[in-house]
């Protein structure tokens, strides 16, 4: 049962990548979910394809009583969803399981932004003289300057960046391509990184990759995150912070100043204005607070 389940999970992952062209991340996913159900019902002696509403239901209750978040619930009902609808669709099963089984119903948490000064320290933390500590900077650099995905910042490769026109070419969500520009601090912080710190790590040999480690291959999300919290840590900022936190920031800080917001949609690369609205309301929080502070009768 445990091969049926496997090769039934391959064909389902193969098939969705080609039709929607999903990230790995994505698909790795959908893997980890439906192998939590598919072990959920081999414990009941069923197989994953004839799971039933009932069963669904059963083992999102047993997920909850573990201490799952309703988040964590959704997440999987969304895994579901996608798997059910497409052996449908294949004329594996005469009906969906998922179809009268309503999502737990979510807060929409507003993204945590750095402030300006804090951002400005974390910036500053990493020991340049140092061939890591310059990669570092250089990543940090990037990140706040033009608001990529951590997955997209470190599969930067040489050839996606333009240094004379100060624009990266991004292959984000769903394969979609987009033009990213740096500004020009970010740049030079890039022109530098290349000229000394990159050729010490790789010591002679060739990568594509434009970020690389002392291992002489490319940073990975994970590596890229410790980083990243070991120098938000040397500046000084007790709150826990990530690299999409910076990602936020660049966000926030834009409309702080002004910027449109579709503008910022486009450096984003979101596919939905809704999405990025989101950030308009930590923008107008900003704004509020500045008043209070500033303003004679704030």
């Amino acid at each position: 049962m445990a091969t049926e389940h496997s090769e039934l999970l391959d064909l389902f992952l193969d098939s969705t990548w080609a039709e929607r062209g999903l990230s790995r991340n994505t698909l790795r996913s959908y893997r980890y979910d439906l192998m939590q159900l598919a072990g959920h019902q081999r414990r009941a002696g069923q197989s994953l394809a004839a799971a039933s509403r009932e069963d669904l239901l059963h083992f999102l209750a047993v997920q909850l009583q573990s201490g799952r978040s309703p988040r964590t619930l959704s997440r999987y009902l969304s895994s579901f969803r996608q798997f059910y609808r497409w052996l449908l669709r294949e004329g594996r099963i005469a009906s969906d399981p998922t179809a009268l089984i309503e999502s737990p119903k979510l807060g929409r948490g507003l993204p945590k932004a750095l402030s300006e000064q804090q951002v400005t320290d974390l910036l500053e933390a990493p020991d340049i003289s140092t061939a890591v500590g310059l990669r570092d900077r250089t990543m940090l650099e990037m990140m706040y300057a033009s608001g990529l995905r951590v997955s997209e910042l470190v599969g930067l490769e040489l050839a996606s960046v333009n240094l004379n026109q100060g624009v990266v070419r991004i292959t984000g969500k769903a394969g979609k391509e987009r033009l990213v520009p740096v500004g020009e601090e970010a740049m030079d912080w890039l022109r530098r990184y290349l000229r000394e710190a990159r050729p010490r790590l790789m010591g002679g040999r060739d990568c594509p990759v434009l970020f690389v480690t002392a291992r002489r291959d490319g940073m990975t999300r994970q590596a890229f995150w410790y980083a990243i919290r070991k120098h938000a840590r040397a500046a000084g900022i007790s709150q826990p912070v990530s690299p999409h936190m910076l990602r936020h920031s660049f966000a926030t800080h834009l409309l702080n100043h002004g910027a449109d917001l579709r503008v910022v949609q486009l450096l984003l690369g979101h596919s939905d204005l809704s999405t990025t609205q989101i950030y308009t309301h930590i923008a107008r929080e900003g704004l509020k607070q500045l008043h209070s502070r500033h303003h004679p009768r704030g």
